[in-house]
């Protein structure tokens, strides 16, 4: 693979600035944040007064803690646009949920925030290693998805050239990439293994491809998974992270000549990591979930938004802001078992690790009797696709995942192709417990 590290000169100066310099910066957008939100927001100011406080109290970073958190359904709640700080027809964009679980959540964006998001992508996909006049292959689902739009205005605003192919129809995707050469890919990391298949389904080996660095994004995916793909294309595999809460992809991105983590784009959005069960917040280091405050958004500021998903801050290595830890869950998504918490990509993580498997897998809660149980789907490689070999694999990987995760586990192992594949996010748990009366 070659270097793709970006010279220091292309750096926006923010992202090698002093600690002094970044935290100066926060608590000056961090205190227009707030006043913003409760003078616009009813909903903020309800909050705030509620418990007490007022944007006049926030005088230091830690001070933030005294403000209420804003969680998933307060979006719900006040849909479709309770939460916009200015008048609608200010709002120059609008992207939502599938609203699968509950009425969509619903965001939207001024033509401000969209020059903010355009910035904080481009500087992601120059993180990543890509330059302006390099081709993209965009395959992030368009529409009210905050993937496809958001990685396509980025892509733009670095001077790049972007391919908007969004998900599906994955032998044009191959196809695509062969004839058009790109020089990266933004994916899911779930999607990218369909791909991945698809070249070789057609003969074509995915390492004499033009492709350099893929952006894997919107799913959690572990440093086995990195560690696969780039062995299979030869090409850099790094992490970027976002939430159409938040803005969408491109709040934090690892740097490509590090791989150690996401540097978090602080110069407008400030984590913090908190106790998921006492809402308290923890040092640095320690694991917890992630919180954020946006300092500059215009359309909809979100204050103290409770992620659920499960990291933990790290010191600037190759800049200056906080890394985050690859997400290792979340914490309303985590499955407990027999009172053992079980993440997907404690499953995944053994799986990569086990011969004979390919990396696709779909874990199924099942009630047995009046116990809570897991299987997990998974398949053969072609040349262990025989009873007796597939019967080995699913003994082994069930060891695996009893000696490092600590649950018994029925392993289903289906012939290639046998699990279903995604295009788009991957759908990791599917649960057919009775539901509870």
């Amino acid at each position: 693979m070659k270097d793709l590290t970006p010279a220091k000169a292309d750096l926006d100066p923010i992202e090698i600035a002093s600690r002094d310099e970044i935290e100066a910066l926060q608590l000056e957008r961090l205190k227009w944040s707030l006043r913003h939100a409760y003078d616009n927001v009813p909903m903020y100011r309800k909050r705030f007064d509620e418990k007490g406080v007022h944007p006049d109290d926030l005088h230091t970073l830690a001070d933030l803690a005294k403000f209420p958190f804003t969680v998933k359904n307060d979006l719900r709640d006040n849909y479709p646009f309770g939460l916009f700080a200015v008048p609608r027809e200010q709002i120059s964009r609008i992207h939502a949920s599938s609203g699968t679980t509950g009425k969509a959540t619903v965001v939207g964006y001024t033509h401000g925030d969209l020059d903010v998001f355009g910035d904080m992508v481009a500087r992601s996909l120059r993180a990543s290693g890509v330059r302006p006049g390099e081709m993209v292959h965009n395959a992030y689902g368009y529409g009210l998805f905050t993937g496809g739009l958001g990685a396509h205005i980025g892509i733009e605003r670095l001077g790049a050239t972007v391919v908007p192919v969004s998900g599906g129809m994955t032998p044009r995707q191959v196809t695509l990439i062969e004839d058009f050469k790109p020089h990266a890919i933004m994916v899911t990391p779930s999607y990218l293994l369909n791909i991945l298949e698809e070249f070789h389904r057609q003969g074509l080996d995915p390492r004499d491809s033009s492709l350099q660095v893929g952006i894997f994004g919107a799913e959690p995916w572990t440093n086995a998974m990195r560690h696969e793909v780039e062995q299979a294309f030869d090409m850099h595999a790094v992490d970027i992270y976002g939430l159409s809460e938040i803005m969408g992809p491109g709040v934090a991105n690892e740097c490509v000549e590090t791989k150690d983590g996401l540097h978090v784009w602080e110069d407008h959005f400030y984590p913090e990591i908190i106790d998921p069960e006492t809402g308290e917040p923890v040092a640095d280091g320690e694991m917890g979930e992630l919180v954020f405050t946006t300092l500059t958004k215009e359309g909809m500021p979100m204050i103290r938004y409770r992620t659920r998903d499960l990291t933990r801050l790290l010191p600037g290595t190759a800049r200056s802001m906080r890394r985050m830890e690859k997400v290792t869950g979340r914490s309303d998504d985590m499955i407990i078992l027999r009172g053992v918490n079980v993440f997907p990509t404690q499953v995944e993580e053994q799986l990569m690790a086990t011969d004979g498997l390919a990396p696709h897998f779909q874990i199924e809660l099942f009630r047995d009797g009046r116990m809570d149980a897991m299987r997990v789907h998974v398949e053969a490689l072609p040349d262990t696709a025989d009873e007796a070999s597939k019967s080995a694999c699913a003994d082994a990987l069930a060891q695996r995942i009893k000696s490092i995760v600590g649950i018994s586990t029925e392993i289903m192992v289906a012939d290639p192709g046998g699990v279903a594949r995604s295009e788009g996010k991957a759908k990791r748990v599917v649960d057919n417990r009775p539901k509870e009366r």
